[in-house]
């Protein structure tokens, strides 16, 4: 029986050591129910002691494995040429000294930007001018602007980042979301280029599962 099977790379999973990757961990299947059920437990590839922490599935093994289980079979792959598989690594928590030590420099680091930004546009002067604008009297510290510019700020940070400590204010991303995504997609590509040991170093004539 001959049929069409469309293959999809997923971008990236997860997996654990010595665990068997089958095709249906690493891809979408689309085609005929009876040949999706017959390929889906089809064996790739076997975690080994020795991988480090990612392993690169390229889509020309997966379609060589089938074609020597099903030579009649037709294979179509859509979408990622790769699949990026993470073998998470066991990782101690964090010291509560060393995050309270962080969190310390980088807010302090966080105002003296503020600050010193402030200074540089002399934001002092520019609120006292407005104050006199609006009521024509002289004022060093024009709290009734200064407060809720304070306020603001914060505000507006909140709002910039949409997020109130763990709470997404709306479904939006937000520009630093933008950013680490972008990241992601540079850090998954240089990996692809540079860690694809499945195909710069492994003959497809080897057993997937060694």
């Amino acid at each position: 029986m001959s049929s069409t099977i469309y293959i999809r790379m997923k971008s990236k999973i997860q997996a654990k050591r010595n665990q068997t990757l089958y095709l249906s961990d690493v891809a979408y299947i689309s085609g005929h129910e009876e040949w999706k059920e017959k390929l889906k437990d089809v064996e790739l590839y076997r975690i080994k002691g020795t991988d480090r922490n990612i392993v690169i599935l390229d889509v020309f093994r997966v379609i060589y494995t089938l074609h020597q289980l099903y030579k009649e079979l037709e294979l179509q792959a859509i979408g990622p040429n790769q699949t990026i598989v993470t073998i998470p690594t066991n990782k101690k928590q964090p010291s509560l000294i060393l995050v309270c030590v962080i969190w310390m420099l980088l807010f302090i680091g966080a105002a003296m930007a503020i600050m010193n930004f402030h200074y540089d546009v002399s934001m002092e002067e520019v609120q006292q001018r407005l104050h006199f604008l609006l009521t024509g009297e002289e004022e060093e510290h024009p709290l009734w602007i200064q407060i809720p510019y304070s306020l603001g700020l914060g505000l507006g940070m909140i709002l910039f980042f949409n997020h109130l400590f763990k709470k997404r204010i709306n479904e939006e991303p937000s520009p630093l979301e933008v950013e680490m995504h972008k990241y992601q997609q540079d850090l998954d590509q240089y990996i692809v280029y540079h860690e694809n040991h499945i195909t710069k170093d492994s003959d497809p004539n080897d057993s997937s599962s060694n």
